[in-house]
């Protein structure tokens, strides 16, 4: 993040929480007449903006105005827990019969027959 976000931040923004990756998120101290509320997040090392969870998502982009910090949120048995993008990394998903995996895959059982012109 540049000096120029710090020193906006530090001037023009109200902390309104943070999340569990250490993102915090701001809103702006004043509004113009007529228009929406900026909202912005710094975030904890690298920029990463797969790092944002849906909840606060919807509230940077203003589909609500609920902050996410001040409600308790249901949380189903079936959901799983917010992850960045892992493109890249070593917890990306790897399909069987790709290459990083042996490029090896279960024959097909299949009554496949290719299309012959």
């Amino acid at each position: 993040m540049t000096i120029t976000t710090r020193l906006f931040t530090f001037f023009q923004g109200e902390l309104v929480g943070e999340d569990g990756f250490g993102n915090r998120y701001f809103r702006g101290r004043r509004k113009a007449e007529g228009e929406r509320e900026k909202r912005w997040v710094l975030f904890r090392g690298k920029p990463e903006p797969t790092k944002v969870p849906p909840e606060w998502h919807g509230w940077l982009h203003h589909t609500t105005d609920t902050v996410p910090s001040s409600v308790a949120r249901r949380h189903y048995y079936w959901q799983k827990p917010h992850l960045p993008n892992l493109t890249g990394t070593q917890g990306a998903y790897v399909p069987p019969g790709h290459v990083l995996r042996g490029a090896k895959r279960d024959r097909s059982t299949s009554d496949y027959q290719a299309w012959k012109p």
